[in-house]
C-alpha cells in the first residue's frame, strides 16, 4: 500500500469517527407568541376590581404558565388594540408584549428586549372592564429566545444568557440570529418568536428549527 492510499484511509477513518461522535441533533419546537399582557396584582385590581382572580383557560407549554379568559384594551398615541389576552400567573410588574407591527398601529416604537427588562420601554394606557391605568413604561417586543432544561443545555454545550443562531427550514428557509438562550429546570424546550417573525419565515406552532 502506498503512502497516498494510507493517508486516504486515515482521512476516511477520521471522518467516520467524527460522524459517529456527533452529538444527537436536537430539533426545537416553535411557539408563536401573539400580543399579550402580564399584570401585577395592583394593576389587576384596578382593571378588574379588588381581589379579582384570573380564570385559567388552558396551560401553556412552559410549566406554571397559562392563558386566561380575561382581556384588556391597550391604547397608544395613534390607536388602540382590543382583546389583548392576559397570561398568568401574576407578576411583580406589568408587562405588555407586542410586535413591531402592533407598534405602528399604536403609534409607539417598542424596544426589542428580554422579558422583564422594562427600563425606558414604551408607555401605554391599559383599559379593563372596571378601570384604566396609564403606565410610564412596560411595553416591549420580546427578544426571540429558546427555553431549555439544564440537561438539554449541557448536550448543546450552552448556558443561560448565551446568544445563538437558529436555522429555519422550508420555503422561506434562513437564519435567525441573536437568539437568547434561557436555561432553567422549570423550562420545556421551545423557541418563542412573535407574529412578525412567524410570518416572515412561514413558521407555525410546533414547527422544528435547530441551532447552528
Amino acid at each position: 500500500m502506498n503512502t497516498s492510499n494510507e493517508e486516504l484511509i486515515s482521512l476516511i477513518t477520521k471522518l467516520v469517527i467524527e460522524e459517529m461522535n456527533k452529538k444527537e441533533e436536537i430539533l426545537i419546537p416553535i411557539g408563536v407568541s401573539n400580543r399579550h399582557a402580564h399584570l401585577s396584582r395592583e394593576d389587576l385590581d384596578i382593571l378588574f376590581g379588588t381581589g379579582y382572580q384570573l380564570n385559567k383557560v388552558k396551560d401553556l407549554k412552559q410549566p406554571g404558565q397559562y392563558a386566561t379568559d380575561e382581556f384588556v384594551t391597550i391604547k397608544g398615541p395613534k390607536g388602540e388594540i382590543k382583546n389583548i389576552r392576559i397570561l398568568g400567573p401574576l407578576r411583580n410588574k406589568t408587562q405588555i408584549e407586542v410586535s413591531i407591527t402592533d407598534g405602528f398601529q399604536l403609534g409607539i416604537k417598542p424596544p426589542i428586549r428580554e422579558s422583564g427588562n422594562l427600563d425606558d420601554s414604551c408607555p401605554i394606557e391599559i383599559i379593563g372592564p372596571k378601570g384604566s391605568i396609564r403606565k410610564s413604561n412596560g411595553v416591549i417586543a420580546a427578544l426571540r429566545h429558546i427555553h431549555m432544561s439544564p440537561g438539554i443545555a449541557e448536550k448543546l454545550n450552552l448556558k443561560d444568557k448565551d446568544i445563538v443562531d437558529v436555522e429555519v427550514p422550508g420555503i422561506r428557509r434562513g437564519i435567525l440570529g441573536n437568539v437568547l438562550i434561557r436555561v432553567s429546570d422549570k423550562y420545556e424546550l421551545e423557541m418563542h418568536i412573535d407574529t412578525d417573525e412567524s410570518n416572515a419565515y412561514n413558521l407555525r406552532n410546533n414547527d422544528k428549527v435547530k441551532i447552528v
